[in-house]
């Protein structure tokens, strides 16, 4: 990819920018505990961690902050994620999210299967009245530049990269094409995180069979009664060295197995094959965070969800939508409306199809939500989307955004011949 010239935003200094958003978080968490006239109203629309993506985005559209010129996204999305995910799955009781049946993978799928299909389908409708959007030849085919967004939407940044290498689009264009990746994914998160706070009246409309979900939350919340006490500094010391020892381990693992991989296995080195995705030390940073903190849920360190192991996790995973929110750059929406309609045709097909199978087989909405952020998000947002309906929800969150990563790669490659084909009818 050639170098660009990055716009310099009004705000570079990543520690003012990081206030910026502790602000931000502040006003937000603020304004909705406040249960009386305009707050309570507008709350009763808007979901307080929807205004906690969208205020960081507001600042990135006026100019003020940047995701480009900052390292704030990176650090939340490596210390503060892993950090968030021992913390929220220290409590986890996997018989119960066992019981929650077979409804979360085929959700998962069909969100899978409503990304493959949906490129073709985008390429078909807008090549009727704009053919020149959809067109190109050799390294510059449109087609080849949207694979890479198929790799993102089926598993996350190794997925796309694998994409970009396999069909080797023009890098001079890669940046228009991660331009509608993260415009598209973000509006349809904000919409999802829309329909978190009406989560009732839409599980009533799907006639979802919601118990499972319940009763697993209740375990949770039961649990944390039990054990509930006054944290002392002593707690929080613990539950940081808990947490932060567990990150550097994952760091460690995540770095060194992917290497080991990329070394013994040609097919993983190899960002053309099927399953490059597995050399992504995110993957194995993630999978290592989440297995010491299902470890942990067998141990005493179990009590430490009654000392607020959860909220802090949560915190965290807070100040990581807050950094997501600053990549939703509003003004860029309009930058190349070609492409982005295609981006929301292609998602629009997606959504679609969850709507109908969940509808079909009255899966709930968290089912639905989570699916389809597991594909999309991957496991930065997917965990975000999770915990959003309650913390202890985020472990099953993470588990679908890990499989995101392994049939990411495969999945992409499948939707990338189909647009190859779509392109030349």
């Amino acid at each position: 990819m050639t170098e660009t010239s990055v716009p310099q935003p009004l705000i570079a200094d990543d520690t003012i920018v990081f206030g910026l958003l502790a602000l931000c978080l502040g006003f937000v968490f603020y304004t909705s505990s406040i249960k009386t006239g305009f707050w309570k109203k507008f709350y009763g629309i808007v979901p307080t961690v929807l205004m906690c993506y969208l205020l960081p985005g507001i600042l990135t559209s006026l100019g003020v902050i940047s995701d480009e010129t900052s390292n704030l996204y990176y650090v939340a999305s490596r210390y503060l994620l892993p950090a968030a995910l021992v913390l929220m799955t220290l409590s986890i009781d996997l018989k119960a999210i066992a019981n929650l049946g077979s409804k979360a993978l085929i959700m998962f799928f069909t969100g899978t299967a409503g990304i493959i299909i949906g490129g073709p389908l985008a390429i078909l409708i807008v090549s009727i009245f704009s053919p020149e959007t959809v067109g190109g030849v050799g390294p510059d085919a449109v087609w080849r530049g949207l694979s890479t967004i198929a790799g993102s939407w089926i598993g996350g940044g190794a997925n796309q990269a694998a994409m970009f290498e396999i069909f080797e689009y023009n890098p001079d264009k890669f940046g228009g094409m991660v331009l509608v990746d993260i415009v598209v994914a973000n509006i349809w998160m904000a919409i999802l995180l829309l329909g978190v706070g009406k989560t009732k009246r839409i599980d009533k409309w799907l006639k979802a069979d919601t118990s499972s979900i319940e009763i697993l939350k209740e375990k949770v919340t039961a649990h944390t009664a039990k054990i509930a006490r006054i944290a002392s500094l002593h707690d929080y010391i613990i539950m940081l060295a808990l947490a932060f020892t567990a990150v550097g381990v994952s760091h460690l693992f995540g770095n060194n197995f992917a290497e080991f991989l990329k070394n013994t296995f040609e097919v993983i080195s190899d960002k053309t094959k099927i399953l490059s995705s597995l050399g992504s030390t995110f993957l194995w940073m993630v999978v290592c965070a989440t297995v010491i903190g299902i470890a942990l849920s067998f141990t005493k360190a179990k009590n430490y969800e009654g000392a607020g192991a959860s909220k802090i996790g949560g915190m965290f995973i807070y100040i990581l939508v807050a950094t997501i929110g600053m990549q939703m750059d509003l003004s860029k929406v309009l930058e190349n409306p070609g492409l982005i309609l295609i981006g929301l045709i292609w998602i629009s097909v997606h959504a679609g199809l969850l709507i109908l199978v969940a509808k079909l087989i009255k899966a709930p909405f968290f089912f639905l939500a989570v699916g389809s952020q597991a594909n999309v998000g991957g496991a930065a947002s997917a965990p975000v989307v999770a915990a959003e309906f309650h913390p202890s929800l985020t472990s099953v969150g993470i588990l679908l955004a890990v499989f995101g990563y392994v049939v990411g790669t495969g999945g992409a490659y499948l939707c990338a011949i189909l647009m190859e084909v779509a392109s030349k009818l």
